[in-house]
Order: structure tokens, then C-alpha cells, then sequence
């Protein structure tokens, strides 16, 4: 079986236009966030067969999803975590998730992006770290 890493390879190359090079970014940017960051493919189905790209660092931050005409990066805990720059635009009426849509032509925030993805690592780690009360 193919390494975690080479099959999120393997969804962008079955995925050669525009959204996956969009996902190729979406994981260069989480990877900036948090270099410890784990891969994985997960949730394949008959109807998506190549499944959805998942990035982990104890327990899942982000998601990437490669849809028909976009590609979404959803946030596992997105509705705890801070979106002072508006990122959001997707999923926004749940009580955990959230979501950011691209579109063919979407700008990428990196800055942003990058410190969406560092809280929601550190959302992550502040669930397993000790109480220092």
C-alpha cells in the first residue's frame, strides 16, 4: 500500500486541472502551518473514489476535498476557532465544523490560511496538554 503522503499525491494527479493545483497549495500552506502535521487519505466511496485528503496533529485540523467545481478546505473544529480575516464562507451554520470554498481563480490568503491552520493545530494540542492551572 502506498505511503499516506503518496496517495494525497496521487489525488492532485488524478486531479490535473486548476483544483489540483489548488489542493497542491491548500497542503503546501498547512504544511508551512505545522510542519508535524500527518497526512492521510480517508472517507473513499464509490462516489469519490480518490476520498479526501486529511491533515492531522492529534486528531484532525483540516480537511481538503476536491469537489466539481471547487475545492474546499474545511476545518474539523472551524466553528471554535478564530477567522478574524473572514475566511469562512462554507458550512457556516454548524456547531463544529466550518469551511473555505475555492473557486477556479480564488485568491489564497496565505498569511491567513497559514494562522487559520496554527489555531486550529493548537486547538488541537490544547485539548491533550495538561491543565497548568
Amino acid at each position: 500500500m502506498p505511503s499516506r503522503s503518496k496517495l494525497i499525491d496521487e489525488m492532485i494527479a488524478k486531479t490535473p486541472d486548476w483544483r489540483g493545483a489548488a489542493l497542491a497549495r491548500l497542503r503546501e500552506l498547512v504544511h508551512v502551518a505545522d510542519p508535524d502535521i500527518v497526512e492521510d487519505v480517508k472517507w473513499r466511496r464509490p462516489a469519490n473514489p480518490i476520498g479526501s485528503a486529511v491533515f492531522e496533529h492529534d486528531g484532525i485540523v483540516c480537511v481538503g476535498v476536491v469537489l466539481k467545481e471547487r475545492v474546499r478546505l474545511s476545518f474539523w473544529d472551524g466553528a471554535s476557532l478564530p477567522d478574524p480575516d473572514g475566511l469562512y464562507n462554507a458550512q457556516l451554520k454548524g456547531g463544529k465544523s466550518r469551511a473555505i470554498d475555492f473557486y477556479e481563480g480564488s485568491a489564497f490568503p496565505e498569511d491567513a490560511l497559514v494562522a487559520l491552520v496554527r489555531a486550529g493545530v493548537e486547538h488541537k494540542l490544547a485539548k491533550v496538554r495538561p491543565s497548568k492551572r
